[in-house]
């Protein structure tokens, strides 16, 4: 789903700097050999950055959570996966298994399952850097 078109257009500038730190981050993976299952993917009350496939090994159905930061001014980014993010999380993956399919039917497939998070900040050369943790949904 186009970014843009999920509100009609009306995206804050905090908003469009999101959507292009899930863009950077499904095109890096994509380009490892991970298959993009979907994205800003819907279930029950959660909305999912990315699902996709890591090739692995061992392969896993992943969702991978993408927090940004324009600045480590007010921390980092990975401090604000906190708690109450993970078990919202949780609860949108629960959902989205339970369907077995994303919402525009693409089935989902029966693989291991682990939530990612990724990480995007500014980089060297104003290059933006990601970092990726994987298994980051125990704690």
């Amino acid at each position: 789903m186009d970014e843009t078109a999920r509100d009609g257009g009306r995206r804050t500038a905090s908003q469009a700097a999101g959507d292009a730190a899930e863009r950077l981050v499904a095109e890096r993976l994509a380009t490892r050999g991970w298959r993009i299952l979907g994205r800003n993917v819907h279930a029950g009350r959660s909305e999912l950055d990315i699902v996709a496939v890591d090739p692995g090994p061992p392969e896993r159905l992943v969702v991978v959570e993408v927090r940004w930061r324009r600045s480590r001014e007010f921390g980092l980014a990975e401090e604000s996966f906190d708690r109450r993010k993970r078990s919202h999380l949780r609860s949108g993956l629960a959902r989205l298994l339970e369907a077995g399919s994303l919402p525009n039917g693409v089935a989902l497939p029966r693989l291991p399952v682990a939530l990612d998070l990724a990480v995007v900040e500014p980089g060297d050369r104003g290059r933006p850097a990601v970092r990726l943790y994987r298994d980051a949904l125990t704690g």
